[in-house]
């Protein structure tokens, strides 16, 4: 080795560390028209949808996740469609089903909790249970859908298509009671009662500002009073009827009255009540 040559090796350009790719793909957030909850599960997220219904990642508040399939606004109204959801999911082991609503809720869409899935722990078993229980809300979807029955004879004419597939909203579900208190982490209760305090207090501010306001005012003049003649006292009187069975006696000392005469010249009788 001569003294011009350089003992330093060059190094390759190290490659940048990726992230591990996580085993289970993450789910899509809700949209606004998602129920926030159906049954005893919170729905967290979307994992696909089709005509027929929605699949949902969901966990209820022991901890257990789970899968749910829901039908949409369309399928939910078709009897047929609903009747081949309840078949699929009673076709399934008993054990997978965690939870479905009762098939006499006709003004309610089907929804079904598949699982048991264990927390994403990076091993390969909470994969496999979080894929096998979308693979069972996805045949159960199909069924209603009928888009895997096989083909028999040759296809003619127009393809196939149901009257509600254009009806994909998530269909109509009822939660009582409502579901926001028991949905928070304790960050949002946190922020909760802070909003709380801040209403109260800017409500005694207000309270304590009209105070400052109208403490000294003066207090509203009287209405005014309309001044009288002097030396004058207005009297009123009420005719009163004699009880029945009581005749007035005339007074002798009073004078008669005139009678005034009729347009035809006739004297009119003197009735006793006109003095009054």
């Amino acid at each position: 080795m001569t003294a011009t040559e350089s003992t330093t090796e060059v190094q390759p350009a190290e490659q940048p560390v990726e992230a591990p790719a996580a085993l289970i793909p993450a789910a899509l957030p809700l949209q606004p028209e998602d129920p926030p909850r159906v049954g005893e599960f919170w729905l967290r997220g979307r994992l696909g949808a089709n005509a027929a219904g929605y699949l949902y990642t969901a966990s209820d508040e022991r901890g257990r996740n789970a899968v749910v399939a829901m039908m949409t606004e369309g399928s939910a109204d078709d009897a047929a469609a609903r009747d081949r959801f309840v078949v699929a999911v009673d076709s399934l082991p008993e054990d997978v089903v965690l939870a479905h609503n009762d098939e006499d809720d006709d003004d309610l869409a089907l929804w079904a909790a598949f699982g048991p899935i264990r927390a994403d722990d990076g091993t390969s078993a909470a994969t496999d249970e979080r894929l096998l229980a979308e693979r069972r809300g996805e045949e159960v979807l199909s069924a209603v859908l009928m888009d895997r029955i096989p083909q028999h004879g040759r296809r003619r004419g127009p393809d196939f298509r149901h009257y509600w597939e254009n009806r994909r909203r998530p269909g109509l579900f009822r939660i009582w009671p409502l579901p926001w208190p028991t949905a928070l982490k304790p960050a949002s209760w946190s922020a909760i009662w802070y909003a709380l305090a801040t209403m109260l207090l800017i409500m005694a501010l207000a309270l304590f500002l009209a105070w400052q306001l109208f403490k000294d005012s003066p207090p509203l003049d009287p209405p005014p009073v309309i001044p009288t003649p002097t030396n004058t006292v207005t009297t009123t009187i009420t005719p009163t009827t004699p009880p029945p069975g009581t005749e007035s006696t005339p007074d002798p000392t009073a004078s008669p009255r005139p009678e005034s005469p009729q347009p035809d010249g006739t004297p009119t009788a003197t009735n006793p009540g006109d003095k009054f």
